[in-house]
């Protein structure tokens, strides 16, 4: 299969003070095309780096990171901006969405960014909110949606480029469990349709979804399982 990221030897040190924190210690991994990966660990088990990492927010102290047969350390910051914004889709706890723009303008955002011409943005962002269920609610504001509608106008903000990648940070942590499970039901469809997803959780519940588990523990990978039974 083919790979889409390879990670090797990962090391990412921080200074905090005079003290040198080791949050990944020589993580290699790889991720082929079309997976559906969750990463686990308690907090400060480095997988929120990781995820910074892979998502191209951060870079490691030392090692090499290969994303879609680029070399990332060799890439500009404008070539860096432009794989963030066009290859990889982002979702965070928070939504992190603008709270005057409707959810239609906040799923146009990437676009204006990509220089996409206006009717083909509205084309785009509407065909993406209907595909995520909230055709009638393009005109809303954040305050005046859900916290699961919220977290729906994320996705699809994170999608409306077509990404090759979906990255999700602790994507249910602050819904409830009956829309962390519709929620996780849209990440299976945006599976099935071919994206690869990676999900960052420290919840057992989230991470059963997944077909594949790595769990960290103190920067390193402790274990990274085929799920034999994931949850539909």
């Amino acid at each position: 299969m083919e790979q889409v990221i390879n990670l090797k030897d990962i090391v990412k040190n921080y200074k905090v003070g005079t003290q040198v924190v080791r949050a990944l210690r020589s993580v290699s991994l790889q991720i082929n095309v079309g997976e559906y990966v969750a990463i686990m660990g308690a907090s400060g088990s480095g997988k929120s780096t990781l995820m910074n990492i892979i998502g191209c927010l951060d870079t490691p102290t030392s090692g090499e990171y290969i994303l879609n047969n680029k070399r990332v350390s060799d890439l500009t910051d404008d070539e860096l901006a432009e794989i963030r914004n066009t290859e990889i889709g982002f979702v965070f706890q928070t939504f992190n969405l603008l709270p005057r723009n409707t959810a239609l303008d906040n799923v146009m955002l990437p676009l204006i960014y990509a220089g996409i011409k206006k009717h083909d943005r509205i084309e785009q962002a509407t065909k993406i909110l209907t595909e995520v269920g909230l055709e009638d609610r393009m005109e809303h504001k954040p305050n005046e949606l859900s916290g699961g509608q919220r977290q729906r106008v994320a996705v699809a903000r994170a999608l409306v480029n077509n990404p090759s990648i979906l990255l999700a940070d602790e994507p249910t942590g602050n819904l409830d469990s009956k829309i962390s499970e519709e929620i996780m039901i849209l990440f299976a469809e945006i599976h099935r349709k071919g994206n690869t997803l990676i999900v960052v959780t420290h919840e057992e519940d989230i991470a059963k979804h997944a077909h594949r588990i790595i769990r960290l523990k103190d920067g390193q990978i402790e274990s990274d399982d085929i799920n034999p039974n994931p949850v539909i």
